[in-house]
């Protein structure tokens, strides 16, 4: 990364985040972070290559998965966000576009610019205020409406995000949408979901208690947590057990011919890395521990 281009759009604080987050946690759903480095110019961060492409692709190309993909795709979700709940990290990016496939299948979430570590104590649970952060982000359709409403958030963010996934993965669409991000907002706000037929009457009810305005009335941010949403009984035929341990069957294994076949991702225009300047010691001072 470009640091002249880090520091013109704001973004020192995303890079220090996904540092941190990622140098602390280890879970076969999160994408690895192995090695970073900066010199005058620019960030390095060495991530694991996951080489079957963003979930967002999939689903846009099948138009809307089944019931079934679905569940299979949740579940890992939910693991992950378990995990990450449990190290007091809030993940706040969880959409389509963050979801990878590795070679089997499986997920693995990247982009942790967003994600945040509520306390750096143990001692206190829950959603406290001490355990809140105040910081607008995220992809509009997915915000909570405590995120909106500018009231604190915490790991209920992630709750209802999973809520709002769940919807667009068996819909082929987000719940809520307009054409400007203020209509979005009054839709989040109002809570009102039109679901399609074809939906069956459990993860309807699944998404109606992710998707509760109240975050203290809402599927896993409760005292039970995550646990709360596993034993929801959309997921009745899951084995939570065999999970983590990567057991289940992935509905989508992607096409990857070699190590390092990037086939499956969208090809951007590289930046011209020459264009960029060094920096002063004073902002170089910014990312002095990365």
């Amino acid at each position: 990364m470009s640091i002249p281009d880090v520091i013109r759009l704001k973004q020192e604080q995303h890079v220090h985040n996904e540092k941190s987050v990622l140098e602390e946690v280890s879970h076969p759903f999160l994408v690895r972070l192995f090695w970073t480095y900066h010199d005058e110019r620019f960030l390095y961060m060495l991530m694991e290559f996951v080489p079957g492409g963003e979930l967002f692709s999939y689903l846009r190309n099948r138009g809307r998965f089944s019931s079934n993909t679905g569940l299979f795709y949740s579940a890992e979700i939910v693991c992950a966000i378990e995990y990450l709940h449990s190290k007091e990290i809030v993940y706040r990016d969880l959409k389509p576009e963050n979801i990878l496939l590795d070679k089997e299948g499986h997920i693995k979430l990247t982009d942790f610019g967003f994600a945040k570590k509520l306390v750096d104590s143990d001692e206190a649970k829950g959603d406290s205020p001490f355990q809140r952060t105040w910081t607008l982000c995220g992809t509009p359709e997915y915000l909570a409406p405590e995120v909106i409403q500018s009231k604190g958030h915490g790991r209920a963010v992630d709750w209802w995000a999973l809520g709002i996934l769940i919807f667009e993965m068996l819909s082929g669409f987000p719940p809520f949408f307009d054409d400007n991000p203020f209509g979005i907002y009054q839709k989040i706000l109002a809570a009102r979901i039109d679901f399609p037929r074809h939906l069956d009457f459990y993860v309807k009810d699944l998404i109606r208690k992710l998707l509760v305005v109240d975050r203290t009335r809402r599927l896993g941010n409760m005292k039970n947590g995550a646990n709360d949403v596993k034993r929801h009984r959309w997921f009745r035929t899951v084995d939570w057990e065999g999970v983590p341990n990567r057991r289940l069957k992935p509905p989508i294994v992607p096409k990857v011919t070699c190590d390092g076949d990037t086939s499956n991702f969208d090809t951007y225009p590289e930046n011209d890395w020459n264009k960029a300047h060094p920096v002063s010691p004073e902002d170089l001072e910014i990312f002095k521990n990365f």
